[in-house]
């Protein structure tokens, strides 16, 4: 998965998964400041409500 293509989708969608969560709290001692800066911004879009958690329960 990459940072970037991730926080495009994210934007488009208005969603993210927990498990790109998980992704990205599992590799952020890999991330450059640029990519921390994208998910510093992902995690304001999830506080301002812009962009909501996609925990869909299985049927």
């Amino acid at each position: 998965m990459n940072l970037g293509i991730l926080f495009l989708l994210v934007n488009a969608t208005g969603s993210i998964t927990l498990s790109e969560l998980d992704w990205i709290a599992d590799h952020q001692s890999e991330f450059s400041r640029l990519d921390m800066a994208l998910v510093f911004k992902i995690g304001l879009l999830i506080d301002e409500g812009i962009i909501e958690l996609d925990c869909k329960l299985p049927a």
